[in-house]
């Protein structure tokens, strides 16, 4: 649920940013959290409300990979819907909170450009263990909708190299349940 919330939160941080902006003010390839902060600071916030998210997974590719792993892998989050409340506090929070969390030590922002309703963002991460993995998003938003294409390229420990395409759409339904 935690994860959902946070994409609703960016989708609502990107809707209104006016003109591009990038992130990485002080020019040295590595967006901060403070830098992200700042940028999503300054758009609006997602409309609090029960919201209906889909994850479809476009492209799997991990060469020498059994397909039976592979097709357990899509059908394990391929055509995904969930339903959460956002609430007035976790909305109010909006993406300003969620960038000022940690990266971890093991990865880092390379770019983070919003611009009206578009967002592109990088981050490469090197976990122990897994090698380097590089993921992309791209997408749009308004305060009570969001479609966005994340990428994923790199190791996946057990498996090498690997390619992912997913897509994850929200919108907002309505009111959250009562209680």
């Amino acid at each position: 649920m935690k994860r959902i919330v946070s994409v609703l939160a960016l989708a609502g941080a990107i809707a209104a940013c006016s003109g591009p902006t990038d992130a990485d003010a002080d020019g040295d390839g590595v967006v901060s959290n403070e830098e992200m902060a700042e940028v999503s600071g300054e758009a609006i916030k997602p409309k609090p409300g029960q919201y209906r998210s889909t994850t479809k997974l476009i492209n799997v590719e991990i060469p020498g990979a059994p397909p039976e792993a592979i097709e357990m892998m899509k059908g394990g989050m391929d055509n995904q819907t969930s339903e959460s409340c956002l609430t007035e506090e976790d909305a109010e929070k909006g993406f300003e909170e969620m960038a000022k969390g940690p990266q971890g030590d093991d990865c880092e922002t390379t770019k983070f450009v919003m611009d009206g309703g578009k967002i592109s963002a990088e981050m490469s991460c090197n976990a122990a263990g897994q090698g380097p993995m590089k993921m992309t998003l791209d997408g749009t938003g308004t305060e009570t909708s969001m479609d966005m294409t994340m990428s994923m390229e790199g190791n996946m420990a057990g498996m090498g190299d690997m390619k992912m395409t997913m897509n994850i759409a929200s919108e907002r339904i309505g009111d959250c349940p009562a209680g």
